[in-house]
Parts: C-alpha cells; structure tokens; sequence
C-alpha cells in the first residue's frame, strides 16, 4: 500500500491518493484536480473512490469533478444531502473496493454536523484512516465555523468522536485534511501524519477527550479506555471549555465554501487571463496587486490592494475582498500570475477579468518602507502613531505599548480606526511586514500615510526597546 499526500500550505490542507495492488481512494480532493490525476494516471491506477470527510469551511472541491473525469464512485458523508449524485456514507456500513481494499466510514460529528472519518482495511487489516478534520496531529478540528450558536455542541461532539477513534489499534496511519497553518484546526500542528498510538501518547486535545491525566496520557498505547479518570459528561465538558476557550479568527470566506459545496462546483477556470491597460479596468473590478511591495509602495492604482505572491496569497484575497466580486491582477512585466488565478479559484473566485503590467500614470498611490532601525526613529518622534495589524493571540506574546490594534481583517469589516489622524505618518506594523504591508494598501486608499515595518515586526521592535532600557 502506497499513500500520497498533496499539501496545499497556503490552506494549511491535504489531500490523499491511497494506491494499494493498482486500486486507488482519493481522499478531500481540492478544486485543482489535475494535479491528482496526473499522478493517478503516471502509476496506472484505476481510481474506485473518491472521498469527501465532510462539506469544507475553507475551500471548494473537486471531488465531484474528479470522479466525472475517472468514472470512479463519488462518497459523501451521509447527511451531507449534496445537490449531485454520490454514494451516501453511512456509520459503519462498508464499502467495498475490490483487491482486498474496504472503505469502513465513521461517523465523526465535531468538526461539522455530518462529518465521517474513513478507515481503509486491506487484506482484513486496518491500515490508514483518514480523519479529515476530526482527530488531527497534537490537534482537533475546530466545532466553531457554523457559528458560536452551534460551537458547544459540535465541541461535545468532537469529544466523542476523538474517544472513537482513539479506540482503533495504535498502529493504524492517521491522515488527516487539515493541519499546520489551517485555520479548521483549533491549533497549530507540526507534523501533517500520524498514527493512533503516537496521538495517544502526544495529543493533549486526545488526553482530554479520554479523560487521561497527562501521566496516563504520556504512557497510553492502547484502546481509549486505558486511563480514563472522569465521566465521559465530563471530560465532554472539559474538552469543549479547551477548544473554546481562545477562538481563532475565521477567514471572511470560509461562510461560503459549504453552500458551494454542496450544490456543486464547476470545473477550475483557465488559469490564462488577457492583457489589459490600466485605464481598460473594468469600473466594477477590485485591482489586487501582486508585485512586490517595493513596488507597490513606489506606485500603485488608487484603491487596489496589495498582496504580494505567496501561499497564502489566496487566503488573504478570500478574506479582504467581497467574496466573487471581479478582479483585476497588477504584476510586473516578466511576472507569471498562473499561480494566483488558481489559488482565487480554489476558493470559488473565478472572476479575475485580466491582468495590466503597465501602470503608468495611474499609479499614483504610495506608502513607505522602513527597516527596524528607521522605524525606531520614527517611533521615538513626538506624536508617532503606530498601527499593529497582528491577531489578538500574538499580541499576548509581544504588546507594543501605545499601539493601536486592529487585526489586518478588521480594516476592512470594521474600517481604520477613527484615532488615526490622516495628517501624521501612520506607522504600520505586524510580525513580519508582509501583512503590513498589506494593510498599508489599504490605509493608503483611504488616505492615509503609511509607514511599514518590513522584514521584522512587533516583537523585534519590544525587543529593541528592551535592550535599550537594559542597556
């Protein structure tokens, strides 16, 4: 048995082809199919299943357009109820692959209502699980993305599907969708696979739901019942209190992924897109300027805004812009955007309308770039007004004192803070400047003068004032 995992870091998500004697299972599939089928068709695989684990917060899938191009059979969890034809995954009942290849759904409700885990047995034996976004390394999907009115519930209800899961041998693979850098997962994790045994003894979030005190937890090799120490009520109760207790953001778009998944998802759009001028902008488009800010700063059309290339280029576009409006791309000359329509379309954001090269005059909006040193400078002069655009949790870490905060997000739901005077310098910064830089773009629409902190951030400059008074 052969499993390939597809990471996708901008989403902080996996997708898996599990190949065992020439039959293949494709596991939370992502819109941008070809990828998987070009390695599905380099080792002569004949495709059977493709699996869904649950309706995604934070992308579109491909699974349906994956099983129309192979003709394999398309699982969803059973009460997903999707618009399209698929095979309904029921608790427990198997399904056959053929070659000694079972599928075993469980049903796994937390993360979403309908979710459903999926164990592969080949030959009788377990063999992989994917667990999509239930059990996750050292982690736990979040029960919070339908909204706080749901979150309690889902969390007890992660509670019990982490304790069934935990039940399954140790040596089982653990292959889960989400992971580092996702914002499903109700925490950061650093490895992207695992087995039950090894979250039994590593995965504080698995210790709470099975009721372990973190000595039991530490020795635990087995099944879930093996140092159990409360009440399943109340390790349920302790559980939810942990997932709940510090909610990360969730990204503007994620309230659209589930209605287009299940109702269905077109094909990936052309990752080509025409040439235009900077006066050929259509007047209902949003220009997002992917040059490097260097760039940006020395020029750019009024109200676009700046995201420079990146894996999580498509992330911050979904977050900062109304969901579908139509985009125009600003890039240099030799710069190839292939990379960013797709990462737009992975989210359902297919209409990027072209892209312009060649500003010209219209690039008249600027803001500037300072490095640390300069940026104490003009912090030290009277008046200076800082702007930190970092989320709430890493300002626990590394507080500037007298900064205004207002996470990068924000400034667009909520606006520019109002004690921000548009006559003095604003000066913008966050951990590392791209997100900075970012907000920069947008301070710069509403007329405002930016000054950005790039290549450090918050902590360095608390650091420096540190050092200074130590010294």
């Amino acid at each position: 048995m052969e499993i390939v995992s597809f990471r996708t870091p901008g989403l902080g998500d996996q997708s898996h082809l599990l190949v065992h004697e020439g039959v293949g299972v494709l596991v939370d599939p992502q819109r941008d199919v070809d990828r998987f089928l070009r390695v599905v068709a380099e080792r002569d695989v004949e495709l059977r299943f493709v699996l869904e684990t649950h309706l995604h917060n934070d992308y579109v899938s491909g699974a349906e357009q994956a099983a129309l191009r192979t003709g394999a059979e398309l699982v969803l969890p059973a009460a997903a109820a999707a618009a399209y034809r698929h095979t309904p995954a029921f608790h427990l009942e198997d399904l056959a692959g053929g070659r000694g290849l079972l599928v075993r759904p469980i049903h796994t409700p937390g993360h979403t209502p309908e979710h459903t885990s999926y164990l592969v047995l080949a030959d009788s034996e377990p063999a992989a699980l994917f667990s999509g976004g239930s059990l996750l390394v050292a982690s736990a999907g979040r029960p919070d993305l339908l909204g706080p009115e749901r979150a309690r519930t889902l969390a007890r209800l992660q509670c019990g599907s982490l304790r069934r899961l935990a039940a399954l041998p140790p040596q089982t693979g653990l292959f889960p969708t989400h992971g580092e850098g996702s914002f499903c997962t109700s925490s950061g994790a650093g490895r992207h696979t695992s087995t039950i045994g090894a979250e039994l003894t590593g995965n504080p979030l698995l210790a709470l739901a099975t009721g372990r005190t973190a000595s039991a937890a530490s020795g635990a090799s087995t099944g879930a019942a093996d140092g159990v120490s409360t009440g399943a009520a109340d390790a349920a109760e302790a559980f939810a209190d942990a997932l709940l207790a510090e909610p990360m953001p969730i990204p503007a778009f994620y309230r659209h992924m589930g209605r287009a998944n299940t109702l269905g998802v077109p094909p990936m759009p052309s990752p080509r897109v025409p040439e235009l001028t900077a006066t050929a902008v259509p007047a209902e488009a949003r220009a997002v300027d992917v040059r490097p800010r260097r760039a940006q700063a020395q020029g750019a059309l009024p109200g676009s805004v700046g995201i420079e290339p990146g894996d999580d280029f498509g992330s911050w576009a979904g977050w900062l812009l109304p969901y579908r409006t139509p985009i125009v791309l600003v890039a240099e000359r030799d710069q190839d955007v292939t990379e960013e329509v797709v990462q737009l379309a992975r989210i359902g954001m297919d209409e990027v309308r072209g892209v312009v090269r060649d500003l010209g005059p219209a690039a008249t909006q600027t803001f500037t770039l300072v490095d640390l040193s300069a940026f104490l400078r003009h912090l030290a002069l009277p008046g200076a007004q800082v702007l930190d655009v970092r989320m709430p949790a890493e300002r626990k870490a590394a507080r500037l004192e007298g900064a205004v905060e207002r996470f990068l997000p924000d400034l667009v739901t909520e606006g520019v803070p109002a004690d921000l005077d548009r006559d003095r310098p604003v000066l913008v910064a966050c951990g590392s400047g791209r997100r900075a830089s970012i907000a920069a773009t947008l301070l710069a629409g509403e007329g405002h003068r930016p000054v950005v902190l790039t290549d450090a951030g918050i902590p360095d400059v608390v650091a420096a004032h540190a050092a200074h008074r130590a010294a």
